[in-house]
């Protein structure tokens, strides 16, 4: 005859760190959750915090942690398919989100667990190619750009802001182009020092 065990509530959680507060031994808290003292143990040994102690919420937390079973893309083929297809057309994974919600009439998939499908798939199997489904196709997320200094800063010629002429401080509007008959004919014939 075979046992079937089932998982703690969170309301037999919060009875356990009750109890447990008020310095009741495991068999006691056992006895009145009617539950193995062994699966007391286990769940204050498993889920005690090393300062704050067994709390309820961290300890359901972290049942739901365990109990994880992988991304959703490599449980469900189809769905894997759908998305594959689509990142391989050049779709971003907010447009492929978007259009599985808009077809299914509900949120099928985030963007961000494609993203983190195929960043996993880079790591776990070290097959760059599967950048090639990414929009700017980099290997790592995150912006890897020049250090240091200003996009500024490599402007020929530039000029600071304190070392600009008086004329620069008048806020006036500009006078639009082609508002005088000579204003076009500089326009049409180019800069009025050229010949």
């Amino acid at each position: 005859m075979g046992r079937s065990y089932e998982q703690l509530s969170l309301d037999e959680r919060c009875e356990i760190a009750r109890l447990s507060a008020n310095g009741s031994s495991v068999r006691q808290i056992a006895a009145a959750l009617d539950r193995s003292p062994s699966t007391i143990s286990r769940e204050l040994n498993r889920n005690r915090g090393v300062q704050v102690g067994y709390k309820p919420g961290y300890a359901q937390q972290q049942m739901r942690a365990r109990r994880w079973t992988g991304v959703r893309l490599e449980r469900e083929p189809g769905l894997r398919r759908a998305v594959l297809e689509r990142l391989g057309r050049g779709w971003s994974p907010e447009q492929v989100a978007g259009r599985l919600a808009r077809e299914h009439g509900r949120k099928v998939i985030s963007h961000e667990t494609i993203y983190r499908f195929i960043y996993a798939q880079i790591r776990r199997t070290s097959d760059f190619s599967w950048r090639r489904y990414l929009p700017r196709g980099k290997s790592k997320r995150g912006y890897r750009g020049k250090k240091g200094g200003s996009p500024a800063s490599f402007i020929e010629g530039r000029v600071s802001l304190d070392k600009r002429p008086i004329e620069a401080d008048d806020r006036s509007p500009p006078r639009s182009l082609g508002s005088r008959p000579d204003d076009v004919l500089q326009i049409r014939s180019g800069h009025p020092d050229c010949a």
